[in-house]
C-alpha cells in the first residue's frame, strides 16, 4: 500500500507504510481532476470560491440543494447533490467551513469527517477545489482525510477500496512540502495502530521486538533484553509480569539520536495482552485486553515518525514487554519483589501490572541514557477512565511547564490531555515493603501515578495514563474504529515544539 503525492507535471514521490493500511492517495495540482467523479467544495457562512460557476454548471440544482437543506455554510456541515445536470461529476460535495479562521485541529478535523461523508460510496477519485485554503491548511486537510482513512481489514474477506484526492493548489511543491511532514508522522500513527488492532496471538512480545527490529532501517538503533539479561539487570517487577507465559518479558530500546542534545526519554506500557493475572478478569471487557500494550506502541510509533521526517532530535524509547498471563509460574498476591530501583514492592493486586512494567523500564532509561525529561504512556487504570473518559488523556507531574507544554500539543494535534493530581502516596505504605502496587483505598488512577512517582529520581517526568483512549467504540474526526494510535501525535508534536525544530 502506497501513499502519493503528485506535483505537476508527472513527479511522483511514493512513501511505502504498513502493510495492513488502506489510507488514500494524496496529490495536489493546479487544476481539477478530469478523471474525478467527485467534487468537493468549500462554503463559509458568507461566501465560496467558484460557487456560482459551479451553481451555473449544474443549472442551479446546486443553490435549490442547498435552500432545501437550509444550508449555513457553518463548520462541519455537509449538503450533497447526486448526478449534478450539466457536469462530468457524479456527484458535489459542499462543505462548511464558518466565517472564522480555522486553526490546525480544527481543519485536521474537518479533512477526516470528508472522508468520512465519502467512505461508503462507490467512487475511487476526489477532486478538492481546495483554492481558498493555503498550502498548509490543505497539508491538514489530507492529513486528516488520510487518519480517517485507515483501516485494518488484515482479517476480513472485503478489503478497503482505495480513494484517489486531488487537490486543487495554487502552489504545489509547497504543498508537497507541508504534507511530507504530515505523512512521515502518520506512518507512525499508522505503525501503533496496526499494533493496537492485532490480535493477542499474533503480537506477543516476541512479534513486538520483531517490528521494533524494523526502526532499524530508519537510523534508529534497536536493543532487546531477554528474560535472563532482565533478570540479571535485577529487573524483578518487569520480569515477573513476564513469568506466567510461554515467551516471559523484553525490554526494547529504540534510540533515534537525530541530534547531540540530551536525550528525551519516553517509556511505554507494553503488555500484549492483561488477563489479570492469578486475580483474572471476569468481565466481557478482557476482549479490549489486547491494546494493554498501546503505550509501547505510542512510544514506537513516535520514533518511527521521528525517524521517517529526521528530526533534529535526540529521543530514546524504552518499553517493557510482557504478557500478564496466568500458570503455575505466575507472580502472584502477597509476592514481594525487588525492583532495579532497589524499591520493594508487595503485590496486593496482579492486575495492577503495567505500573510493575513501567517501573523497571524508567529504571533502565535513566541509568543508562541520564535523560534531560522523562515522560512515560501506559493504559494504566479505570479511575482515569472513569474520570476523563475516552476524549482526555490523563497527564500527571509536578513540573508545571511540562503540563503546560502537554496540553498545548494535545490541543494543536486533537489528543487533549486533562491534569490529574498527583498524591496519596500514605496508600501505598505497607508492613512488609517499600510500597504495595496498589493504593489503600484513594482514587486509583492517582495512586499508580503516585506509584511510578518512585522510580523518576530527580528527572523532570511526566505521567499519561491513556486508558480508554487506545481503542475507539465509533469514529470521529480523523479517528477511526479500533486502535487510535493515541499518543504519537502528541508526543511528536510536543517533542519539536520542545526542542523548538521547525
Amino acid at each position: 500500500m502506497k501513499i502519493k503525492l503528485a506535483k505537476l507535471p508527472s513527479i511522483v514521490l511514493a512513501l511505502s507504510i504498513s502493510s495492513s493500511v488502506s489510507a488514500e492517495s494524496i496529490k495536489f495540482a493546479k487544476e481539477l481532476n478530469k478523471a474525478s467523479d467527485t467534487l468537493v467544495m468549500f462554503k463559509s457562512e458568507s461566501t465560496t470560491a467558484n460557487f456560482s460557476k459551479v451553481d451555473g454548471q449544474t443549472g442551479g440544482q446546486l443553490s435549490r440543494a442547498l435552500k432545501a437543506n437550509q444550508f449555513d455554510g457553518s463548520y462541519g456541515t455537509f449538503v450533497e447533490i447526486l448526478a449534478p445536470n450539466q457536469m462530468n461529476y457524479q456527484r458535489v460535495l459542499v462543505v462548511g467551513t464558518g466565517d472564522k479562521t480555522l486553526n490546525q485541529p480544527e481543519i485536521t478535523k474537518l479533512g477526516g469527517n470528508i472522508a468520512a461523508q465519502l467512505s461508503g460510496k462507490y467512487i475511487s477519485n476526489i477532486s478538492v477545489a481546495a483554492e481558498q485554503f493555503d498550502p498548509k491548511q490543505v497539508s491538514l486537510l489530507a492529513h486528516g482525510m488520510s487518519l480517517r482513512s485507515y483501516n485494518f481489514d488484515k482479517y476480513k474477506k472485503e478489503k478497503h477500496k482505495k480513494k484517489t484526492y486531488t487537490f486543487d493548489v495554487g502552489d504545489t511543491s509547497a504543498a508537497q512540502s507541508a504534507y511530507s511532514r504530515l505523512e512521515g508522522i502518520q506512518t507512525g500513527v499508522f505503525l501503533a495502530r496496526d499494533l493496537t488492532n492485532e490480535v493477542p496471538s499474533e503480537l506477543t512480545p516476541v512479534d513486538f521486538v520483531e517490528e521494533a527490529k524494523k526502526l532499524n532501517k530508519f537510523g534508529v538503533k534497536v536493543k532487546v533484553l531477554e528474560p535472563k539479561q532482565i533478570k540479571k539487570l535485577g529487573m524483578n517487577a518487569l520480569e515477573a509480569v513476564g513469568r506466567g507465559s510461554v515467551t516471559g518479558s523484553r525490554l526494547v530500546v529504540a534510540h533515534y539520536e537525530g541530534s547531540k542534545n540530551p536525550p528525551i526519554a519516553i517509556a511505554g506500557k507494553g503488555v500484549t495482552f492483561d488477563s489479570g493475572g492469578i486475580q483474572i478478569k471476569t468481565s466481557e471487557h478482557i476482549v479490549h485486553m489486547k491494546s494493554d500494550m498501546a503505550g509501547a506502541a505510542a512510544v514506537l510509533g513516535a520514533i518511527k515518525a521521528l525517524a521517517t521526517i529526521k528530526a533534529k532530535v535526540n529521543v530514546v524509547g524504552v518499553m517493557g514487554l510482557a504478557e500478564n498471563m496466568v500458570s503455575e509460574k505466575s507472580f502472584i498476591p502477597g509476592d514481594v519483589l525487588t525492583t532495579a530501583e532497589g524499591v520493594t514492592v508487595e503485590i496486593t493486586h496482579t492486575d495492577a501490572e503495567g505500573r510493575l512494567v513501567l517501573a523497571d523500564s524508567m529504571w533502565y532509561a535513566r541509568k543508562n541514557y541520564k535523560p534531560s525529561v522523562l515522560i512515560d504512556i501506559a493504559t494504566l487504570t479505570g479511575g482515569k477512565y472513569r474520570a476523563l473518559g475516552t476524549k482526555l488523556g490523563g497527564i500527571f507531574s509536578e513540573d508545571e511547564q511540562l503540563v503546560k507544554e502537554f496540553e498545548n500539543a494535545g490541543k494543536a494535534v486533537n489528543e487533549r490531555v486533562w491534569q490529574l493530581p498527583l498524591g496519596y502516596k500514605e496508600m501505598l505504605k505497607s508492613p512488609i515493603a517499600d510500597i504495595r502496587n496498589t493504593g489503600k483505598g484513594g482514587p486509583s488512577a492517582t495512586t499508580a501515578a503516585s506509584f511510578l512517582q518512585h522510580f523518576v529520581g530527580d528527572t523532570p517526568w511526566l505521567h499519561i495514563d491513556i486508558a480508554g483512549n487506545a481503542l475507539a467504540s465509533s469514529p470521529g474526526g480523523e479517528v477511526p474504529v479500533g486502535g487510535t494510535g493515541y499518543g504519537v501525535r502528541l508526543l511528536t508534536e510536543w517533542i519539536l515544539n520542545h526542542h523548538k525544530v521547525k
